[in-house]
């Protein structure tokens, strides 16, 4: 028996729906992402308890079993994972999310012989698979599991075309028979085709992907809300696509290239695909001494972070050297490029962390015109993002992508490990320039460093 009217249910419902939007709302900026994150949770639980009340559930003790152990899986993951890992961790529960939704559209295969919710079936099964299927790839990739780089075979392109087909027929067929045989059939074409999907996408390109895939789960969700005859599961799956398919369009164009170039840019060798051969050209290196001194008499400094400073763990030692430069009268801004880390806004996530000022973040249009008038520029950890030749080399794989015009400041400072290109497998030239120095080290370490010969100043 349920314990909430259908009015009571419907009103709860809305009252979660709005909750969800005024989420995305608070997601669109670093100043509210946290408010927004809260108020996203506080909904979710609000549909939870209201199914929980609402409906004439069956098997309670294995639907609480299992909710139970998922939270003794999710938790201690969710709050042990580092910065570094959270990309993985988002594509990772964005797979699971996207699985989840194909195996209970699978389920309800037999519920139901209307065609139209067979239909709805065979789409979010089939959105599901490939969504798990290519966000586990591309867990695979940023945690080096599984090459970067593009992997392609002879063929692919007609083996995907096969797969995609047979998978179109496996779900005509389950439409029009309802067979468990056929479904099955067709939930191993759509894992096929999310491998085959997400295989030939390396470098700087796997961000995107997560971001595409996090919009196929929102559509697969959708989806199982007309399976489920559940209005909260449409709009909630409805919101995570229409945003997902959004955040795609605008990181597409922030890496200047279109999202079918990015997935299947490969088979025509358009693919951020570089070498990831160390390069042996001579640099001009420096000391942390001789960058304190540099950046103790700027008048202007800016910091550009990266995945380096991630994977180092050193967000709270760049905060407190901005924190030190300018208590010593210095102006000290950091510039977010879009795609900078692995994920979107990676960047402004660590940097909160560190309880750096939104005040005294900048965007990239908003920086690049100032950069002219910046005495230093800090690059630390990053490289793809600073690249010149995304604007002077049109043969490049990442040419026509929006950078931050870090060269066009007086001096560069590069904070880097060694002389591997960066995740887009580039060379840089900008690290050649006559303007620019590099210190070599952990990022984490580098910073230390610099930090206490500014003080000693």
């Amino acid at each position: 028996m349920s314990l909430l009217t259908p009015e009571w249910t419907a009103l709860l419902y809305l009252v979660a729906a709005v909750c969800f939007i005024l989420a995305l709302k608070g997601l669109s900026s670093p100043k509210t992402a946290r408010r927004g994150n809260t108020i996203g949770a506080a909904g979710a639980l609000v549909a939870v308890v209201t199914v929980f009340f609402s409906a004439r559930l069956e098997n309670i003790p294995l639907i609480v079993a299992a909710i139970a152990v998922g939270c003794a899986v999710a938790v201690p993951v969710a709050r042990r994972v580092q910065m570094t890992q959270m990309p993985q961790l988002v594509a990772l529960f964005n797979g699971v999310g996207g699985g989840a939704a194909a195996l209970v559209a699978a389920l309800e295969l037999s519920h139901s012989a209307d065609p139209w919710v067979r239909l709805a079936v065979v789409f979010t099964m089939l959105v599901g698979a490939v969504s798990f299927a290519g966000s586990a790839v591309t867990v695979g990739k940023l945690q080096d599991v599984i090459s970067t780089r593009p992997m392609l075979f002879p063929g692919m392109p007609w083996v995907m075309g096969a797969a995609l087909l047979g998978a179109v027929v496996s779900g005509a067929m389950v439409v029009m028979t309802g067979s468990a045989g056929w479904s099955l059939a067709l939930l191993g074409l759509g894992l096929a085709a999310g491998l085959l999907l997400v295989l030939p996408v390396g470098g700087a390109d796997v961000p995107i992907v997560i971001s595409l895939l996090n919009a196929f789960t929102g559509l697969a969700v959708a989806a199982s809300g007309v399976v489920l005859g559940n209005v909260l599961l449409l709009v909630a799956g409805t919101l995570v696509g229409a945003s997902g398919t959004i955040l795609t369009k605008v990181m597409a164009s922030a890496m200047g290239r279109g999202v079918t170039g990015i997935m299947f840019g490969a088979f025509k060798g358009g693919s951020t695909a570089g070498s990831t051969a160390v390069s042996d050209r001579p640099v001009r290196s420096s000391s942390p001494e001789d960058v304190a001194v540099q950046l103790g008499y700027a008048q202007r400094v800016v910091i550009v972070p990266g995945y380096g400073l991630a994977v180092a763990q050193g967000q709270h030692t760049v905060a407190e050297l901005a924190t030190a430069l300018a208590d010593r009268g210095i102006d000290v801004v950091f510039a977010i490029h879009p795609v900078a880390g692995r994920m979107p806004g990676h960047m402004n996530v660590l940097l909160a962390e560190a309880d750096v000022p939104y005040e005294s973040l900048r965007e990239l249009a908003e920086i690049n015109p100032e950069f002219a008038s910046t005495d230093i520029v800090l690059v630390v950890g990053a490289n793809d993002v600073v690249n010149p030749a995304a604007k002077s080399s049109p043969g490049s794989p990442i040419y026509g992508m929006p950078i931050l015009d870090v060269v066009q400041a007086q001096q560069v400072v590069f904070l880097k490990r060694s002389m591997r290109p960066g995740f887009a497998g580039i060379e840089n030239d900008l690290l050649h320039d006559p303007k620019t120095t590099l210190l070599f080290g952990d990022a984490k370490d580098s910073l230390s460093r610099v930090l206490g010969a500014v003080k000693a100043l």
